[in-house]
């Protein structure tokens, strides 16, 4: 169980300060930190450097000759893969799990950051130390929910560890990489999962409500690359639901944060390496970074089955409806409402002719930046120069959406 009061426990939970409130801010934990003035260096929603950091990080930019880079961000390889022995309570088959495991008992590293369910309620995020390989497996699954995952690296220096991993979504691996110099550790292995939409615990307990009479018996929830919600029940029930006949109209019009609508970091391109799903096809998608990516897929070795990444269908159509319904919502317009006997049918045709793979994984890098564009022109114009990264315009100029003058850097 996670421990709020004992360091030595192996999953602990250490007590933090109180976040200094925020304009647009995700709560990673710097604010936390007994120096929250760091905020303005390192927070990736006032004026991010992706070509200094990726640089840093990597050892160079993006490529344009690699034309998924400016999608993705850069990457050694893509590849599918799947743990051969898939993990109980796990998201997927546990890859990510599984890296943090062999990193404790390798001894790689002293500790590993990342999120542990509350002990009151499964949903919401807990950061947490997990010192001992045994710990992680109490960390399996997704949370919704803001967590302040870096407000634990100084509880982490005290208690004298050199080598730490961190698993985490972009905005706070975006922070972690800003002050990475100033940090004082030996090494930081970085394990990233995409990220492009969170919100409070509170409202995704609204929308559980929303997709079941029976919430509280939800074990598992997971977007899938072929147009479905995947629900399980706690007495082994599966429920398939297609993303058309999802209640999203139903609700609240602030359910995802100004944040998360104008992130321009989908697939945590500052991470090693990136585990997510978009473009699996019902295995993970993984993208290694650099080096220490490799070392830590090469830390499954046998334990992970390996193949190459597919592509299908066309994204051009769906991104343009999405623009035209963005321009609406950005607008304050209701979007449009595809008729409900249309559903089905379209829901039954997008896992066959839609956007498939890779492809699906650009639509959906494409439909966040010219999310990104919109909203920041409704609610923060004068912000858009600082926070729109160039990598960022050159997704959205296909659809029409060109640089203004005074968005310029």
């Amino acid at each position: 169980m996670v421990d709020r009061s004992d360091p030595s426990s192996v999953v602990w939970a250490p007590e933090v300060r109180a976040a200094v409130p925020r304009d647009l801010c995700t709560d990673c934990g710097v604010s936390r930190s007994s120096d929250p003035k760091q905020c303005g260096q390192a927070c990736q929603f006032i004026k991010p450097n992706y070509p200094a950091l990726e640089t840093r990080v990597h050892g160079r930019t993006r490529d344009p000759r690699r034309t998924d880079e400016i999608f993705f961000g850069p990457f050694r390889r893509m590849v599918r893969a799947s743990l051969a022995r898939p993990r109980q309570g796990a998201q997927w088959t546990g890859i990510v799990t599984r890296i943090g495991e062999r990193l404790l008992e390798s001894g790689a590293v002293d500790a590993v950051l990342t999120m542990a369910p509350d002990p009151e309620d499964k949903w919401k995020p807990v950061p947490v130390l997990v010192t001992s390989a045994d710990g992680m497996s109490q960390c399996r699954g997704m949370r919704m929910g803001y967590a302040p995952l870096l407000a634990l690296l100084e509880p982490a220096r005290a208690r004298g560890f050199k080598r730490i991993a961190v698993i985490g979504i972009p905005c706070q691996v975006y922070a972690l990489r800003s002050l990475e110099a100033t940090l004082r550790f030996e090494k930081i292995y970085v394990v990233g999962t995409p990220c492009s939409d969170n919100t409070t615990t509170e409202n995704f307990h609204t929308f559980l409500n929303l997709l079941s009479d029976q919430p509280d018996t939800i074990t598992y929830l997971e977007f899938r690359a072929d147009y479905h919600v995947e629900l399980r029940f706690g007495d082994g029930r599966i429920k398939e639901i297609p993303f058309l006949q999802l209640p999203i109209s139903k609700l609240p019009p602030d359910f995802f944060p100004m944040t998360c609508r104008t992130c321009v970091d989908y697939t945590n391109v500052l991470a090693d390496i990136t585990v997510g799903y978009m473009g699996g096809q019902g295995e993970q998608w993984l993208l290694v970074r650099n080096q220490r990516g490799e070392e830590l897929l090469g830390l499954l070795g046998e334990e992970v089955r390996i193949s190459e990444p597919e592509s299908a269908g066309k994204r051009v159509g769906p991104v343009k409806g999405f623009l035209k319904n963005v321009e609406l919502a950005a607008g304050g317009l209701p979007v449009r409402s595809m008729p409900n006997w249309l559903r089905p049918i379209v829901g039954w045709l997008m896992p066959k002719i839609g956007p498939r793979g890779l492809e699906f994984a650009r639509a959906r890098v494409e439909m966040k930046a010219i999310e990104t564009v919109l909203h920041l022109r409704r609610q923060y114009p004068q912000r858009v120069k600082n926070m729109v990264p160039a990598h960022v315009w050159a997704l959205v100029k296909p659809y029409g959406i060109e640089i203004g003058r005074d968005e310029r850097p």
